[in-house]
């Protein structure tokens, strides 16, 4: 089954209004041949700049989370609706930055990603070891325990159309990145486990990113790989011309 591949970018927190209008500004007649999808996570304060400024173009825009809840007492939180009114199409959930720094947990990334399905934002979840499990040989655990978790009571249907997105926590932002060997076979491991879940059909359809500093020197490698159908960018992110060659790795 041939899988079309996606390329995102994640601005983490940053990016100013300003600096967001220059970024897309340049990136958008470097990017406008691409093969791959192309898409955009920006901090909240970007979306609506984002959007304007990428109508009518090939690059799609994404936020970076969202709630759980539709509404409420949730101070801080951002609700699917309000992203959908501004325009967001894809919605980053569980990063590692938010299971490190903001608790997140394998039951919050469940229900954020239900109310994601449910209003109608396409997904990207983030799954990953730290460099203590993979040293210590527990990867293929904690990815099935984060697999499985993330995907709880959600049906076979709603599965097919999320990307799974693979960062080995030890390879963001510190420059270090898994071989093209390892991040396959990784990668390879969740397909078989969403197949276990879900059956052939629906794991050879869904799309896995590669997300550990994939950058324009490594790309074309690991997207070499059978299993591997793009990347969640970070840093390369935040420079059209990095980005773009990445977005671009085939041409």
């Amino acid at each position: 089954m041939s899988r079309r591949p996606i390329i995102a970018g994640n601005w983490k927190m940053n990016m100013t209004r300003a600096q967001a209008t220059e970024l897309i500004t340049a990136l958008k007649p470097l990017v406008k041949d691409a093969a791959a999808e192309v898409v955009i996570c920006v901090p909240y304060t970007d979306i609506d700049t984002a959007v304007a400024l990428c109508k009518g173009s090939n690059i799609k825009v994404g936020a970076e989370n969202v709630a759980w809840a539709e509404k409420g007492a949730f101070t801080g939180e951002i609700s699917a609706d309000m992203l959908l009114e501004l325009g967001t199409e894809y919605v980053i959930i569980g990063h590692s930055e938010r299971r490190q720094y903001f608790g997140e947990t394998d039951a919050s990334v469940n229900a954020r990603l239900k109310t994601a399905i449910a209003k109608g934002l396409k997904p990207i979840v983030c799954v990953g070891e730290t460099l203590e499990e993979r040293e210590s040989g527990k990867t293929d655990d904690v990815l099935k325990t984060q697999v499985t978790g993330a995907f709880d009571g959600i049906s076979a249907a709603d599965a097919a159309d999320v990307v799974i997105a693979y960062e080995p926590v030890w390879a963001i932002g510190t420059g270090k990145t898994a071989t093209s060997e390892q991040a396959e076979e990784t990668i390879a491991g969740i397909r078989a486990e969403v197949k276990a879940l879900y059956g052939a059909e629906v794991a050879e359809g869904m799309r896995i990113q590669y997300g550990g500093s994939m950058n324009p020197k490594n790309v074309k490698e690991l997207m070499a790989q059978p299993d591997i159908d793009g990347g969640l960018i970070g840093g390369a992110s935040l420079k059209a011309v990095d980005f773009s060659q990445v977005v671009n790795y085939d041409a």
